[in-house]
């Protein structure tokens, strides 16, 4: 588990190295990027404004309480509603980011499938398919902010458990989303699809933490954006690869006996 970790967190360094590999292709990224960007910070700026009296709002019981225990309980409700703002934002801004901006992810994810070689498809799964995995993520992304800040609430652990928890769980919506290019484009059917990521999980989870602590840091998420696109291509090539059937190597002579099949391979799920 470690081990995949470290190999996911180095899929999306891989990625950034493709800044410098084919950075015209790179830079076509920065456009949706950067339009989705501009919204999801100004929604951000307007939560943080409006949150003061949005929390005052919704505990009018703590109206009675000593002002101390009042708003020392009012700022906890409001750190971890933005910590679970912030994750929905970090998914939606992956989500509405990849919709939008398709036609130049296609051509990012194009360029590195032809550069790792084998058989590339002609194209990939189109942008209506984007926008419904798109929506998809969204609610998967307000259920995680939910269940953040719910954990947030825990006392002594909450303030620390809920900042963690949430950044594991966008992480992993992240990775799955954005891997979901390679799979899809192939034509594989969604529980080979779940079947490939859970075998790779290790790798999921830390290409996905690792995009997602980029999109912390001010304007990260503009630059991480078309690296993760890449490195995620890579990752998802890289799952393919190992449940590709090895070459059988033995003496020459007559073809053994065909016998029962030992289990799917990738030419089989392919053909599904």
């Amino acid at each position: 588990m470690v081990r995949g970790f470290v190999s996911g967190v180095r899929m999306l360094l891989r990625g950034f190295g493709y800044w410098r590999r084919d950075p015209g292709v790179m830079l076509l990224g920065l456009v949706p990027a950067v339009l989705v960007f501009a919204g999801i910070v100004a929604a951000l700026v307007a939560l943080g404004f409006g949150l003061p009296a949005l929390v005052d709002w919704a505990t009018p019981f703590a109206d009675d309480w000593q002002a101390g225990w009042r708003t020392a309980f009012r700022i906890t409700v409001g750190a971890i509603t933005f910590t679970a703002a912030g994750l929905l934002a970090a998914v939606t801004f992956t989500a509405v980011t990849l919709a939008v901006g398709d036609p130049f992810y296609e051509r990012i994810w194009r360029s590195v499938e032809l550069d790792l070689g084998g058989d590339v498809p002609a194209e990939g799964a189109g942008f209506w398919r984007a926008v419904v995995d798109s929506l998809g993520l969204i609610g998967l992304g307000l259920v995680a902010a939910i269940v953040v800040a719910l954990v947030g609430f825990i006392p002594v652990v909450g303030a620390v458990a809920a900042p963690v928890l949430g950044v594991v769980l966008s992480g992993r919506l992240l990775a799955a989303e954005l891997s979901s290019r390679a799979l899809q484009a192939r034509g594989l059917p969604a529980d080979v699809r779940r079947a490939i990521r859970r075998a790779h999980r290790g790798e999921l989870l830390g290409f996905g933490v690792a995009t997602q602590l980029c999109f912390m840091i001010p304007l990260g998420a503009v630059f991480t954006m078309p690296a993760a696109v890449a490195g995620s291509t890579m990752l998802a090539r890289s799952a393919l690869d190992a449940v590709q059937p090895a070459p059988a190597v033995g003496p020459v002579g007559p073809a053994p006996a065909a016998g029962p099949a030992a289990g799917p391979t990738a030419t089989d799920v392919s053909a599904s």
